[in-house]
């Protein structure tokens, strides 16, 4: 197989949670770009309608489906009308996330548990379902689990962000666990760790700590809107079929140094 070949996607189906605006957004223009079919999922209706025309306009098959992957409940549902439209799932961009800002020893339980019930529990039931559902039976699929630097380190002294840096590093290692179990079923389960990104997410974050990130880093930016889609196609395609269980940074080099 000649290398264009190993990065060939067309006709693929891929689900993208989280897939209306910000890095998913910029993944879902990634894989649409490659050929793929594509069912993006959010919270927002209006924010889904947008996303749907905008790739539409680049081409692409387009499913939307509005759900809050925080109500568990759901899920199967959600997988189950992908399934139904496209036949199966063969790439899951596992995109979704939550956070929330404030000191350790004031955390409040209720935010706790909505930052792991999103970054962690939904991350896994999406997981289960469509393995179980589409990968497995198909006896092939390309998991790619969005965590985050957060998830490969501790926080800078001004960041207080506990509970989404303990979420991305079960998002890791979650990684690691599910692709070392799927393996035998040919799917590969891999990580993006983003770095710093311009987000609604991360918005507050970046006017406290952007110049220093800047600085820090051996590239000395922080990411931008291409800067993600090089390595959602290549975890995507069979130009990473023998690259499973990892977790790649993207941030500039800041975690490098």
């Amino acid at each position: 197989m000649g290398v264009k070949e190993l990065f060939k996607l067309d006709g693929k189906v891929a689900l993208i949670t989280g897939g209306s605006r910000g890095l998913g957004l910029q993944m879902a223009e990634a894989l649409a770009e490659m050929g793929c079919r594509l069912a993006i999922t959010a919270r927002k209706a209006d924010e889904l309608e947008e996303a749907r025309k905008h790739l539409e306009a680049m081409g692409a098959e387009v499913l939307t489906i509005a759900n809050d992957l925080s109500d568990t409940a759901g899920i199967p549902g959600m997988v189950e009308q992908v399934a139904q439209r496209y036949g199966t799932i063969d790439i899951l961009v596992n995109n979704a996330g939550a956070t929330w800002n404030a000191p350790a020893e004031d955390y409040p339980d209720h935010a706790w548990h909505k930052v792991m019930n999103l970054n962690v529990d939904a991350l896994f039931f999406v997981a289960r379902e469509v393995g179980r559902r589409c990968m497995i039976p198909q006896q092939s699929g390309k998991i790619i689990n969005i965590a985050s630097v957060a998830g490969l380190r501790g926080s800078a002294t001004n960041v207080t962000t506990i509970a989404y840096h303990t979420s991305k590093a079960a998002a890791v290692n979650m990684t690691r666990a599910l692709a070392s179990e799927w393996g035998k079923y040919n799917i590969n389960v891999n990580a993006i760790c983003p770095g710093f990104f311009p987000s609604k997410m991360s918005a507050g974050l970046l006017e406290k700590v952007g110049d220093a990130i800047i600085a820090r880093a051996p590239l000395h930016r922080i990411g931008g809107e291409e800067d993600l889609k090089g390595s959602v196609v290549f975890l995507a395609s069979e130009a990473s079929r023998h690259i499973t269980g990892q977790a790649l940074a993207v941030d500039g080099g800041v975690t490098a140094v």
